[in-house]
Parts: C-alpha cells; structure tokens; sequence
C-alpha cells in the first residue's frame, strides 16, 4: 500500500520541486508496484521537426520513476537518481505523454524500475527506460 496520495505527490512537487510541478503532470494511477502519469507537452518540449524533444522524454521517466519511489517510501527529497538509461523508440508528436513506471526491487539503499511512454492515443510506445536510484540512509532520531 503506497504511502503517499497521488494528491501527497503533486504537493510534495509543489513544495520542493516547483519547476517540476509547473509542467501540468497528473498522477492518473499509483499502486506498490506501478505509477501511470500524464504529461501535457508544450511548444517549448519541441525540437526543430515538431517532435518532443529527448531531454523531456528523460525528464518525464526520471521525475515519474521519483514519484514512484515517493509514493512508497514518503517524502525522501534526498533519493537520486544513480543510472537511467533511455531508448528513443519512435517520434513521439506533440500532446499529451502518458508514462508508466515499474518498481522491479525497492531495497534498502537502491531502487531498480523501468518506465515507459506513450503519446495518448498510440499503442506502440515512444520511449522506454531503466532507471536505478540510490535511497538515503534512514535518520537515527
């Protein structure tokens, strides 16, 4: 049972990550294993060719994983992000993304996942990653 509210996620964005929070992302679904968001992409998310760009794709997998990890562990601002590795599939077009991430183990100091993107609407996804994030040591209060 995750920790933290879709709604608990977005505030924690708002709070500590405004950047983040002013792209428009909504959490759609969030269970112990699997976050699907939406993501509503710009004209500044456009590369020369009307494509999103593969630094937003990135953006979207990265933040989305975070939140994943979040939502099972509470309000860890110091996790980081270790590894991601990223395969650009196909042109995604400009409208909503829609990412899905997978939590394949959450340890005590690392987390392993992959991520997944598709433009609404497409069957076939435009981009998928794998990501490793290393989880602070907990605090001894």
């Amino acid at each position: 049972m995750p920790v933290m509210t879709p709604a608990d996620l977005l505030k924690f964005l708002d709070e500590h990550f405004p950047q983040a929070a002013s792209a428009g992302m909504t959490v759609e679904h969030l269970d112990d294993k699997v976050i699907r968001l939406r993501l509503p992409t710009r004209e500044e998310n456009l590369r020369p060719g009307g494509t999103v760009s593969g630094p937003t794709l990135m953006w979207f997998a990265d933040c989305g994983f975070y939140l994943l990890i979040l939502g099972q562990l509470g309000p860890v601002a110091l996790a980081v992000t270790t590894n991601l590795n990223i395969n650009f599939m196909r042109k995604p077009e400009m409208g909503d993304l829609i990412g899905e991430g997978r939590l394949l183990k959450l340890g005590k100091t690392l987390a392993v996942g992959d991520f997944t993107i598709w433009s609404d609407g497409k069957k076939d996804p435009v981009a998928h990653a794998t990501l490793t994030y290393a989880i602070p040591p907990k605090s001894k209060a």
